[in-house]
């Protein structure tokens, strides 16, 4: 009897495309807003203009990019967070539901939603937030320093404890659903990597300190962010900060 290879190989061999054999239409998830909105939070955090001409370039920005874990106890600003946040899900062209943004996303799609934890952040108080995109500002879900139980549901992972900010990313399956079926679960972890990777280089250029995260108890996380962990579920995280003398 031949080995059950397991559900990732299952998985990908069941979502491959084929030229004479392409997957079933979509059809198992109802159209998605483009555009998470929480109707009552407890406030909202207003960003700054993101800036486009200060910094290194873009080659120097690649060539210092590094995972750093040592963060020192100093605020961030709440300038830098909001570069940040328009470099992994700014709008850079068009408007609305046809708005592009700084990531690419398959199908201009964008099933990641943008939450963070602040804990060290300038004019911005402790709490958990989600990131409004047309708005450009953060609505706040839950005030409070939330650091030592995220720290605790990312495997004790101590640095996330002492992070300005971290960004957790709750991909909304059934956006990309709608259009891709089965097989859009592999563009929710892809489009998630070009967040990743955005915000390291946008943190580097800042000259902040950050490393992403995928050790974590889901379910530790979702609650947290009041994620059902089905249609929406945290998929990724990345701790941004100030850097100690040590880790520069």
């Amino acid at each position: 009897m031949a080995m059950d290879p397991g559900i990732g190989p299952r998985y990908q061999e069941s979502t491959k495309y084929y030229r004479q054999r392409m997957p079933p239409a979509p059809g198992w998830t109802a159209p998605v807003p483009p555009y998470k909105m929480y109707e009552n939070p407890l406030r909202h955090v207003d960003l700054p203009e993101a800036e486009f001409e200060a910094g290194p370039g873009l080659w120097q920005t690649i060539a210092e990019r590094r995972s750093r874990r040592g963060f020192a106890d100093e605020a961030m600003s709440l300038a830098q967070l909001a570069q940040l946040l328009w470099a992994v899900q700014g709008i850079t062209s068009g408007e609305h539901e046809h708005a592009l943004r700084a990531t690419a996303s398959a199908g201009a799609l964008c099933p990641n939603e943008t939450y963070l934890f602040v804990s060290n952040v300038t004019d911005c108080p402790a709490g958990i937030y989600h990131y409004e995109v047309l708005e450009a500002r953060l609505a706040m879900l839950a005030e409070g320093d939330f650091s030592i139980e995220l720290a605790q549901a990312c495997l004790d992972q101590g640095f996330c404890a002492e992070a300005g900010v971290v960004f957790a990313w709750g991909a909304l399956v059934p956006r990309c659903a709608q259009k891709y079926a089965d097989r859009a679960y592999r563009y929710v972890y892809m489009d998630a990597g070009h967040l990743g990777a955005h915000l390291q280089l946008a943190a580097t250029a800042l000259d902040l300190g950050s490393v992403n995260i995928g050790a974590f108890y889901d379910e530790e996380v979702n609650r947290l962010l009041g994620l059902d962990g089905g249609a929406e579920t945290v998929v990724y995280l990345a701790a941004v900060g100030t850097l100690n003398d040590e880790d520069v």
